[in-house]
């Protein structure tokens, strides 16, 4: 299902407390962003418990139960973990990669708040999840008319809330540096073939192995434990990030001009790794229009022409890794321009190597 409008987590809450408490809510969303999170979460604003079924591990007669003679008439009996007697938020996770004859025994449960007989208490709140077809999931297509019971919400990764909820969460200090000097790094799209991919989850993961290994983490154990979690460029440009902190080179320094970039072909991964920085920060920094520059985004631009022509001594293909756009976020035309002008040989390149 293409997303016409996305909502963040923290939107997510406030939407699901005005809407899911009267109709079921369905929410869309790659892998590991944290939808069960939210929705244990929401489940807990509201006082209920929370009950959750993967819709990938059930059979039809896991939800309707199976037929028992009772005075001579055949009943079916729902499982007791649903058929409860006080209110309770029901999260259908992964609905969209079970079977169609599982979908087909939700419909009574979305629609009618119903199973056979059983009916739900009233209060209780029903929510489904699952991913979508571009996520490289298992996803099957849902029915037309299960997609009609529930209204839609498209999740969007925040590395804002991340962070936030991360500040609290007991999150290893070296991730959440990172992720605050690089929140496009946060979440990357499923890769067509098999390895691992950057998502909130896949950083909370890291997180928990960083504390597990505690101060004596060696080189490669790091390396191991940031390929094994992250995409695989993103886990580089964590282990240079770790490895620059432990050393002696610092990106404000070096945009101060108290030292310079690190030019020994063994420093080359903190080399990558701080020549991203600096593009992260000028686009960040620097406005889409000059005459909004101010003196400190004026100071920056100036320093960073001069440290593009720094780097570009050292290496002309890391250099053009900053100048270069793509499909997310690009430099202001403006500085761009100047770069072209001071810099020609730059920006001859349409590619780095």
């Amino acid at each position: 299902m293409n997303a016409v409008q996305t909502l963040a987590p923290s939107q997510l809450s406030v939407f699901l407390l005005h809407v899911a408490v009267v109709r079921p809510v369905f929410i869309w969303g790659p892998p590991g962003i944290g939808k069960s999170a939210l929705v244990t979460r929401f489940a807990d604003d509201l006082g209920m418990p929370c009950v959750s079924l993967l819709g990938s591990q059930l059979a039809p007669e896991d939800l309707i139960g199976v037929p028992q003679i009772t005075d001579g008439v055949s009943r079916f009996y729902p499982p007791a973990m649903i058929a409860r007697k006080e209110a309770y938020c029901l999260f259908l996770d992964e609905l969209n990669a079970c079977s169609h004859e599982v979908q087909k025994a939700f419909y009574s449960l979305i629609h009618e708040r119903r199973v056979g007989e059983y009916v739900l208490p009233p209060g209780s709140v029903v929510v489904g999840a699952g991913n979508r077809a571009q996520d490289s999931a298992i996803v099957k297509q849902m029915s037309s008319a299960l997609i009609n019971r529930m209204l839609h919400v498209h999740l969007k990764v925040s590395s804002k809330d991340w962070l936030d909820w991360a500040a609290g969460a007991g999150i290893h200090p070296r991730v959440m540096e990172y992720v605050t000097n690089r929140p496009d790094h946060l979440w990357s799209p499923p890769p067509k073939h098999e390895e691992p991919f950057s998502t909130p989850r896949a950083w909370h993961m890291l997180s928990d192995a960083l504390h597990s290994y505690g101060n004596s983490i060696t080189d490669d154990e790091l390396a191991m434990i940031s390929y094994g979690s992250l995409s695989p460029s993103h886990a580089g440009q964590f282990v240079a990030f770790n490895k620059q902190i432990r050393g002696r080179f610092q990106l404000d320094a070096i945009i101060r001009g108290e030292i310079g970039w690190p030019s020994d072909p063994s420093d080359r991964d903190v080399l990558y790794y701080l020549a991203q920085s600096l593009r992260a920060r000028l686009i960040k920094e620097l406005p889409v229009d000059k005459g909004r520059l101010s003196d400190s985004g004026q100071s920056l631009a100036h320093n960073g022409k001069r440290m593009l022509k720094d780097l570009s001594r050292i290496s002309m293909e890391v250099a053009q890794t900053v100048v270069q756009g793509d499909e997310h976020a690009t430099l202001p035309d403006w500085f761009m321009v100047e770069v072209m002008r001071d810099l020609p040989r730059l920006v001859e390149a349409k590619s780095p190597a």
